[in-house]
């Protein structure tokens, strides 16, 4: 296992060497940098002006010049400084990663504990009227846009009834633990929503599957009871896809959520990307794009593990056999 996980790390470490390099290379392509954005709104600023404040910020050097800087000093720590925000990038992105963990972790939780007992239940009951209420279910909520459900719920809870705030984190109205839940409440049923359906059809596809093995028919056979069969041998053995799904959104998710933290003016990773792309924030965009793919990293490793803990048949180690 230890061999496996060091292996993982070297290989995560090169990943994300790549990954910058061709970030700050796509970033730095772009046309304008933050002094040509200055020289454009400050009518008093000579060429001169532009010429030394790029020299300065060592923007008038080769492309790589550049990111071996930005490597080093990021090595030790040092990130840079938003433009946008003018403070590190650092103390800038991780109050954001934490307020979209909170948004994304309670709805992936949520839609897990609901998703998987739906799923499980579809399949049981394939091709009955609650098979068919669940599908009819799942396929509207996947087809729903992300940005119409979030509306709508913004419609009937906030402005209708008025029960529930439309938007924000609460700090405008003094904070505090239950203040910050109604906020989270709408957002998270947003994102809820939307995975509920996808992982309760992956469930029931996944059940569907493992319940016409050999080995369940076997177990049927010997005599093991129904709910040994469905959660000791079914169940155990179907979550293995499930967890190649969950472990593939977690980097998505974290910067996916752009819109549902868009629309109900959440500050989270998703916006502050955006904001830092559009606004050439290089130093802030880089760093974000850097945290998704180290969560992205991290998820896969969770899920290889998460892989042999389900099954014992999988083996971390090289050239193992079955």
């Amino acid at each position: 296992m230890m061999q496996f996980v060091i292996g993982r790390a070297l290989q995560s470490v090169f990943v994300l060497f790549l990954v910058s390099f061709v970030s700050y290379a796509l970033i730095g392509l772009m046309p304008g940098d933050p002094i040509d954005l200055m020289a454009t709104s400050d009518p008093n600023m000579t060429a001169e002006d532009v010429a030394m404040l790029k020299a300065l910020q060592g923007l008038d050097q080769p492309l790589v010049q550049r990111y071996w800087n930005w490597l080093v000093a990021a090595v030790q720590g040092d990130f840079g400084y938003s433009r946008l925000y003018y403070q590190p990038a650092e103390d800038v992105l991780i109050p954001a990663v934490w307020n979209t963990v909170k948004l994304v972790g309670i709805a992936t939780v949520l839609s897990l504990v609901i998703a998987i007992p739906v799923g499980v239940i579809a399949a049981l009951k394939h091709r009955t009227w609650a098979d068919y209420v669940i599908s009819f279910g799942a396929f509207v909520g996947f087809s729903t846009p992300a940005f119409w459900l979030a509306l709508m719920l913004i419609l009937v809870f906030s402005v209708t009834l008025g029960w529930l705030p439309a938007g924000g984190t609460g700090e405008a109205e003094g904070g505090g633990f239950w203040i910050e839940i109604k906020h989270l409440i709408l957002p998270v049923i947003s994102l809820t929503v939307l995975n509920v359906a996808s992982h309760s059809r992956y469930v029931r596809g996944t059940m569907l599957e493992v319940m016409r093995q050999d080995y369940i028919r076997t177990a049927v056979a010997k005599g093991a009871s129904r709910t040994r069969v469905i959660f000791r041998h079914a169940l155990r053995n179907a979550m293995i896809p499930l967890v190649t799904i969950i472990a593939l959104d977690i980097g998505f998710l974290l910067s996916g959520a752009l819109i549902t933290e868009t629309v109900f003016a959440w500050p989270g990773m998703g916006k502050l990307i955006f904001d830092a792309i559009m606004g050439n924030d290089y130093n802030l965009a880089l760093l974000g794009l850097m945290v998704i793919t180290f969560t992205a990293l991290l998820g896969n490793l969770l899920a290889d593990i998460a892989y042999a803990k389900l099954d014992p048949r999988i083996s971390l180690t090289k050239g193992a056999s079955a």
